[in-house]
């Protein structure tokens, strides 16, 4: 691979990273069952975490303007992507995992070659790109782009070249948010690229029909969210989708009716939410800015990763470690690890011990 790197001795964590085992025997933690590896690429807080499709790569984001790819088996860096000149807030990964989009507050979102690390297109916005997101196929990105002087904040559709010679900038959907001065936070895909589901500051989860952007449905405001909707991740099989918000809750919806499934309550903000592959669990992470902390309030200061019974509601447990809020979750596709990124700038790779696959509630 000939993607510009770090000097080469910051390409390998020291043995001690990789062999950090955390244990206790405290009641409701995970720990236990998890062997963490701590993976120290970034030096701000990180934004966005996203696996490939065969789960071998993972992709990182933070607003020290680089994102970086590592080896997910050993947390070997394996290179950084250089263009960026402000906080890269997201990314996506084609599923042959041979190119990457990224969105940034330098009001671009670029298009990479993932393995050489060149840029192959970048596409301009008047204001900071939040959130990036490939169709089924890969054959269009969904870009929202945040209000900005006189701009609102917007969801737009680009078409993606199989040739990126043949690429072009312009827009094949412009939709505004309704309520223009609060940020659309997510937009992803629905069922077969049909619709595109959105969320943000203003608490309601909108889909959207992607032939005319006509607005389809809207959530409902005594079941939904009460305070802005930070994170939104969607099931393997795109068939219903988690958010989470800073109402202290996390909720599943069903994709095509956006009827409420679920609700998982925690006591922190929550800035991130993962689904597990594998089993019936969801992930929220979160917690209080250190100078929102009090000595009244001893738990809003608790940077964990909580996990949860996905039909039960039950909290299961914990996974400690972070010295800040959350702010991004994944599974991997495989579901056998699953990696968090914080305000800290530290990104902690968890491979699931046998142990996890039995817990009984």
């Amino acid at each position: 691979m000939t993607m510009e790197c770090v000097n080469p001795e910051g390409l390998r964590l020291d043995g001690r990273q990789f062999n950090e085992i955390q244990s206790s025997s405290h009641d409701q933690t995970l720990e236990s069952w998890i062997r963490p590896i701590l993976l120290k690429g970034h030096e701000r807080p990180l934004t966005c975490l996203r696996y490939n499709r065969d789960g071998d790569l993972l992709f990182s984001c933070a607003k020290d303007h680089t994102p970086t790819l590592w080896f997910v088996d050993n947390g070997e860096r394996l290179g950084t992507y250089r263009g960026h000149n402000g906080a890269v807030w997201c990314c996506d990964v084609s599923r042959d995992s041979s190119r990457l989009i990224t969105g940034s507050a330098d009001q671009t979102a670029k298009l990479w070659d993932v393995q050489s690390g060149e840029q192959l297109f970048t596409f301009k916005f008047g204001s900071p790109a939040r959130f990036v997101d490939f169709s089924v196929g890969d054959h269009l990105a969904v870009i929202t782009t945040d209000p900005f002087m006189e701009r609102t904040s917007a969801i737009h559709v680009k078409r993606i070249a199989e040739d990126p010679q043949d690429q072009v900038g312009d827009s094949v959907l412009v939709i505004n948010n309704p309520d223009g001065k609060k940020r659309i936070n997510r937009a992803v895909w629905g069922l077969l690229n049909k619709t595109i589901v959105s969320a943000g500051e203003d608490a309601v989860i909108r889909i959207w029909d992607t032939e005319t952007g006509t607005l389809l449905k809207e959530s409902d405001e005594e079941v939904g969210h009460k305070k802005a909707i930070t994170s939104l991740c969607k099931a393997a099989d795109d068939s219903h989708f988690l958010t989470g918000s800073l109402d202290k809750t996390a909720k599943l919806w069903d994709m095509r009716t956006l009827t409420l499934i679920k609700s998982y309550t925690t006591v922190v903000p929550v800035n991130a939410v993962a689904m597990s592959p594998l089993l019936n669990h969801v992930m929220l992470g979160g917690g209080q800015d250190a100078s929102a902390v009090t000595t009244t309030d001893h738990r809003a200061g608790k940077f964990e990763a909580k996990f949860y019974d996905t039909i039960l509601e039950e909290e299961i447990g914990g996974v400690k470690g972070h010295f800040g809020p959350i702010n991004a979750l994944a599974f991997n596709p495989d579901g056998k690890s699953f990696s968090s990124g914080g305000e800290d700038g530290y990104v902690r790779l968890h491979h699931f011990d046998s142990n996890y696959f039995d817990i009984k509630i």
